[in-house]
């Protein structure tokens, strides 16, 4: 039994278009609700679970509408044609929406009057008397925005209250130099000021916000339509015991594509504070996107895959489905054992969800705000390098592991990174990468496993219904987990973030001891013995 690696490739080609869509999502859109257009933690919060609302509902039925597909194409290619075509389209027309919303924040008074100031790059950040000028020049563009009937008294009162009063406190309080925990708090505040100022100028007209938010609407249901359709893909066309490693060059193909889409990001101008035009990422990401469909649709005959897999499984009594292709009744089929074991599975992929989501959904604000860094120092580049050169190693660590002794090694491995990001401090770049590195590896073993032990569970014909199964689990801790870490993070600042998701991760571990069924079925040396001579 051996891979088909270059087959494989190809069929990844689709995980690279998923995960380049969704590292560009994560990063610029709830960073743009929250400085572009004003939104807080929670609401940005709110807006990033719709995608996983839509999911919960959507990837099961068209995982469940695809396992009943007899198309020419095949039961996939036309869901992922339709789907990408859409999102890809969608996602460049979010470029006007960025562009109008960008112009209206460099024409703000905020600009001129202490944004360039607050963020020099001469000036030392630690500085207390820097502090105090830029409050002076937020003093004097509050007083304009009053006195010309920008604001309204009581706006300015509010300022005054959160943001100037504590602001000066803290500084009264400190030596001429800020210690970091201050110089958090300082930054904290000014940029939930920058915020609410923008908030200002979106609820002025929220005419750009509808349109936003109607555009990101059909990008996502574009995604919802083709997902689970192109990761059943890879099991519909891999024999199960090699569906691990399978699955660590899908991975590796994803990681490809999100990490192009950090460094198309990193070329638009995206660094920790500048408001720039980020149109160039939304029509780039879109045209990768269809030009990866294009050689997709070159080297992936579907049905061609599918006959060979069938047949080999066929040989090697892999087959069980033949006996009841036209059975409805799915869950009914699974012994209790094994149905108990698929409920815990997706309950530990509900809670591990709850921990990484949070922090996926809430990086690109927590690193620059609250750790001074970003994506683009080299550190991180070689963080992410080191993770990438595992990927393949760890595939082949599931094979000889076990499937659910390397999701729990990766768990442990996690756990143990978030939960020290927490005591991070700036300027501590080699140690931050190396836990980031450390959590990525944890969270390969586990991605690499989870999704494949699932579909261990399935008769083979319906892998888009238990397709939906995992993406439900995963995406119902989406929705809620972004609101919660957002609620949380508003209550008691940034620094709560990853406690949050070292405790669900947690969880997640002690859920996932319990899963009992999750290993391939083992084939018999007589088996392959006389497939070999053949």
């Amino acid at each position: 039994m051996k891979l088909n690696y270059r087959n494989t490739f190809f069929v990844g080609l689709i995980f690279f278009i998923i995960s380049l869509f969704w590292q560009t999502y994560d990063m610029m859109i709830a960073r743009t609700l929250i400085d572009k257009y004003g939104l807080n933690q929670t609401w940005s919060g709110v807006v990033m679970a719709i995608d996983n609302v839509m999911a919960v509902i959507l990837l099961p039925l068209f995982g469940a509408i695809s396992d009943k597909s007899n198309a020419k194409k095949g039961r996939r290619t036309p869901y992922i044609i339709v789907g990408t075509v859409m999102a890809a389209f969608a996602f460049m027309a979010l470029a006007y929406t960025d562009y109008v919303q960008t112009s209206k924040i460099q024409a703000t008074d905020i600009i001129e009057n202490h944004y360039d100031i607050a963020f020099d790059s001469l000036v030392e950040a630690s500085e207390r008397d820097h502090w105090y000028l830029v409050i002076d020049q937020m003093v004097l563009e509050r007083t304009e925005s009053l006195q010309n009937g920008h604001i309204s008294g009581n706006k300015y009162n509010e300022w005054n209250q959160n943001i100037r009063q504590p602001l000066v406190q803290i500084l009264n309080n400190s030596g001429p130099t800020l210690s970091a925990r201050d110089l958090s708090m300082v930054r904290d505040l000014y940029y939930r000021y920058l915020s609410e100022r923008a908030w200002e100028v979106t609820s002025s007209d929220p005419t750009n916000l509808i349109i936003f938010g109607i555009i990101l609407f059909i990008s996502l249901v574009s995604m919802a339509i083709f997902r689970s359709p192109a990761v059943a893909l890879m099991p519909d066309v891999t024999i199960k015991p090699l569906r691990s490693k399978a699955n660590a060059i899908i991975t590796l193909m994803g990681a490809f594509g999100g990490i192009l889409a950090v460094y198309i990001i990193m070329l638009s101008g995206l660094n920790k504070h500048t408001y720039d035009h980020h149109a160039f990422v939304y029509i780039t990401i879109g045209i990768l996107m269809l030009l990866t469909l294009g050689i997709f649709l070159w080297k992936v005959d579907e049905p061609k895959l599918v006959a060979e897999k069938r047949a080999l499984d066929d040989k090697l009594g892999l087959a069980p489905e033949s006996t009841a292709r036209k059975s409805k009744k799915v869950l009914a089929e699974l012994t209790f054992k094994r149905r108990l074991s698929l409920y815990f599975l997706l309950g530990s992929v509900f809670f591990l969800f709850m921990g990484y989501n949070a922090v996926m959904s809430k990086i690109a604000d927590y690193l620059p705000k609250q750790l001074n860094m970003n994506f683009f120092d080299y550190q991180f580049i070689i963080a992410q390098a080191v993770v990438i050169a595992a990927i393949l190693p760890i595939g082949l660590l599931s094979m000889w592991l076990g499937r659910k002794k390397t999701v729990l090694l990766g768990m442990a491995i996690m756990i143990f990174a978030l939960g020290n990001v927490y005591f991070l401090r700036e300027n501590q770049p080699w140690i931050t990468a190396g836990i980031i590195a450390s959590a990525g590896i944890g969270w390969t073993m586990i991605g690499i496993n989870t999704y494949v032990m699932v579909v261990e569970l399935s008769k083979g014909y319906d892998v888009g219904r238990y397709t939906g199964y995992y993406y439900a689990a995963s995406m119902t801790a989406q929705i809620i987990t972004p609101i919660f870490s957002g609620v949380l993070m508003d209550q008691y600042g940034r620094s709560i973030l990853f406690p949050y998701a070292t405790f669900f991760s947690i969880i997640a571990l002690v859920v996932m001891i319990f899963v009992k069924q999750s290993e391939p079925k083992k084939i018999s040396q007589s088996v392959l013995d006389t497939l070999e001579m053949e």
